[in-house]
């Protein structure tokens, strides 16, 4: 959420956007007019996640938004009936370079951690680990520190972010920088760039995102198995599922390199040096495609339903599935009921911001990647053109109503403010009315709602001024946090 002055996207991007929308239309598509529409139709049918009461949602089209949000390339596949209906490339892997298609590999981020929780699940169900036994019962030379007490945390806790665990994210090495191992990284040891993972807050009481306890979730698992991850994930996930295009390996051999989508930032310029490599395996390590994330997620499907135990058995996945607390499973969010039932997760490295949402019952959802920093406005508003075109019961944004910003409002509100560590936001005023810029420099319009809210468009994220010191709370999903004026 830090500021940087803002730059135009080229001309030239925006060109190379619209030309590569041309390219790598399936064969299916080509020969069936009502799919080849459909997906024309999630092309150009791009839609916000909040609409202002009153006014018709405004649809964008793919390659503007891709040239707008200085997004260089994305890779979608959409899953229907239980099956991969279409998947395609659009854009380039790298301003002047080659077009994105279906095969194209980007790194899945966060998304790594529903894979890596399948693979622990089938290791509790091979009896090598327990989801209820302290986890540092399972450790020799390191164990996992606790700052209050000696109370249990366990495998349950770290895959459902309730453990109490440190460390939310991590920013990876850039290229040929030196990169620490596993027991280095866990304890914040050089060359490590992030602190060393404990439990700070009591386990069990709080759920509280950590890719920190996903790492503790990596070193037992590697404990337990004696097999390096990269190899473990590959015999005890990839390889059943089909998932081909799907590698554990950090960094990238230079041969599955070659295949790669490159990062950007937000500004749509290329990454230094290249993708960053990720030691934190288990949060953060998987390179991928769409399509091989929607089988995953089709598998998912289909252990929930008794369909197939391809990995998990179907009451394990049924579990996987059981929220335990705050809307997240094992390994994954959880919304809705029903029909309506959906699991998801995001992901977000240097350079790539991702989605992947299905739902349990319907057989029906829907994987981006993309080679940009501002790629997750993007493929939040692809889902919802997705959503829009197949009838989705969820997903299709929301409306709210908006109110004139008042003029103590006006002359109190514009600033920036830090979001504890998590980095900082800036309010302007323009003409009668806010903007903000949540992330870099990316100012957009900010609502005042009638209950004394304040809004945006691109994303369901509200911001409450409460007055104390000029501060107040973002929520974001299932992000709840107090901002502060900065000094």
């Amino acid at each position: 959420m830090t500021t940087r002055p803002s730059l135009p996207v080229p001309l030239s991007a925006a060109l190379l956007c619209l030309a590569s929308l041309t390219l790598a239309l399936p064969a299916s598509a080509a020969d069936d007019p009502a799919l080849a529409r459909r997906i024309a139709a999630v092309e150009r049918g791009l839609l916000p996640a909040v609409s202002i009461a009153g006014a018709p949602p405004a649809r964008r089209v793919l390659a503007e938004e891709m040239a707008r949000l200085g997004v260089p390339g994305a890779s979608i596949a959409v899953i229907h009936a239980g099956e991969i209906e279409w998947a395609r490339g659009f854009g380039v892997v790298t301003p002047g370079g080659a077009p994105v298609t279906p095969a194209t590999l980007f790194q899945a981020a966060s998304i790594s951690k529903p894979v890596t929780a399948m693979a622990a699940l089938k290791m509790v169900e091979s009896g090598q680990l327990a989801l209820d036994r302290d986890i540092n019962g399972y450790t020799t030379l390191w164990k996992l520190p606790k700052d209050m007490d000696n109370s249990p945390v366990t495998l349950r806790q770290l895959l459902s972010h309730t453990a109490g665990t440190t460390v939310h994210g991590f920013p990876g090495y850039a290229a040929g920088s030196k990169v620490p191992t596993l027991v280095q990284l866990l304890n914040g040891a050089k060359p490590a760039n992030t602190r060393g993972v404990h439990v700070s807050t009591r386990p069990g009481t709080k759920w509280r995102y950590s890719g920190g306890g996903y790492q503790v979730v990596q070193y037992v698992m590697t404990e337990r198995a004696k097999t390096p991850f990269p190899q473990l994930l590959q015999d005890s996930v990839l390889k059943p599922l089909g998932m081909n295009d799907s590698s554990f390996a950090q960094p990238l051999p230079p041969a599955l390199l070659s295949r790669a989508a490159l990062p950007h930032d937000d500004h749509g310029k290329p990454i230094a040096g290249g993708p960053h490599t990720y030691p934190e395996l288990a949060a953060a390590g998987l390179w991928t495609t769409p399509s091989d994330l929607a089988r995953f997620a089709i598998e998912i499907k289909r252990s929930a339903a008794g369909q197939s135990n391809k990995v998990l058995s179907q009451s394990m996945t049924q579990l996987m599935l059981t929220p335990v607390m705050d809307n997240y499973g094992l390994g994954l969010g959880i919304d809705g009921e029903g029909q309506a039932q959906s699991f998801s997760h995001g992901g977000s490295n240097a350079g790539y911001q991702n989605t992947m949402v299905a739902y349990t019952e319907r057989g029906d959802g829907v994987v981006v990647m993309t080679n940009g920093d501002r790629g997750g406005e993007l493929a939040s508003q692809l889902v919802r053109a997705v959503a829009a075109e197949y009838k989705w019961p969820t997903m299709q944004g929301k409306e709210r109503a908006a109110v004139p910003v008042t003029p103590a409002a006006l002359a109190a509100l514009p600033g920036k403010y830090t979001v504890g560590n998590l980095g900082d936001f800036t309010v302007e005023r323009s003409g009668e009315g806010l903007k903000v810029a949540l992330r870099g420099d990316a100012f957009e319009p900010l609502y005042a709602g009638a209950d004394g809210s304040y809004f945006v468009t691109s994303r369901e994220a509200e911001l409450r001024f409460t007055g104390r010191d000029g501060g107040g709370r973002l929520k974001a999903g299932s992000l709840d946090v107090e901002f502060a004026r900065a000094k």
